[in-house]
């Protein structure tokens, strides 16, 4: 059995930024985290490949839309999907191996598996290799984030029926989208296809789009 003070299960950006700071405060860290990288949702196929995309989409439409050209550049643009999407995977890489480091220089122990807490002060950890390992510790961080809630009678494939994961990954643009629900994981990923050229139509059961934003925002962006 292996004793910290501190034992943070997932490694997202709530879970690194936790373990980070105890061990810049001198404490025995453990990170255990379920995915090959760390950064959890955000930075592997959240918020930070988003951008990516949603900076290369803006740029391809300012090109394509005549946004440069009145200014004075004279530019025909073409669409390389797959150089944009090694892009996007390039900038990832980059972020989830920079927590690496500063796990590194803050002592943080990366333990990669699947936690649950198995009684006071005690984590027991699904190893990635094989077999099972006890964490002992005196402080539990839980920072496991969410997973998607899955439709009834619906499968998400990812070639015809996409989750957000998969939006951020398609081979090809798509000539027609429909994006099922109006926030603003919906709205950026739809936004980003319309830029590259495909028909994107928003359903949303609610009276606006972006329900779970400030009124006045929402109205601004419908």
């Amino acid at each position: 059995m292996s004793s910290y003070d501190v034992v943070i299960i997932g490694a997202g950006p709530g879970g690194y930024n936790a373990a980070i700071r105890a061990g810049q405060l001198g404490l025995k860290v453990a990170c255990v985290e379920g995915r090959e990288t760390l950064g959890g949702t955000c930075l592997n196929v959240g918020c930070m490949p988003s951008k990516a995309l949603l900076h290369a989409s803006e740029l391809y439409e300012a090109a394509a839309g005549g946004e440069l050209s009145a200014l004075g550049v004279e530019v025909t643009p073409t669409l390389n999907l797959e150089q944009m999407m090694k892009q996007k995977a390039d900038s990832v890489e980059a972020l989830t191996k920079g927590v690496e480091f500063l796990f590194r220089k803050n002592k943080v122990e990366w333990i990669k598996g699947w936690g649950r807490i198995d009684g006071p002060g005690r984590v027991q950890v699904k190893l990635h290799e094989g077999g099972e390992r006890l964490l002992e510790t005196k402080n539990i961080v839980i920072a496991t984030g969410s997973e998607p809630t899955p439709l009834s009678g619906v499968s998400i494939d990812n070639a015809r029926i996409l989750d957000s994961t998969g939006a951020l990954s398609l081979p090809e643009v798509p000539k027609h989208l429909v994006v099922i629900g109006a926030g603003v994981i919906g709205l950026e990923l739809g936004s980003v296809w319309r830029r590259l050229g495909s028909q994107v139509t928003v359903v949303e059961y609610l009276e606006r789009i972006c329900p779970g934003l400030d009124g006045e925002t929402a109205k601004t962006l419908q």
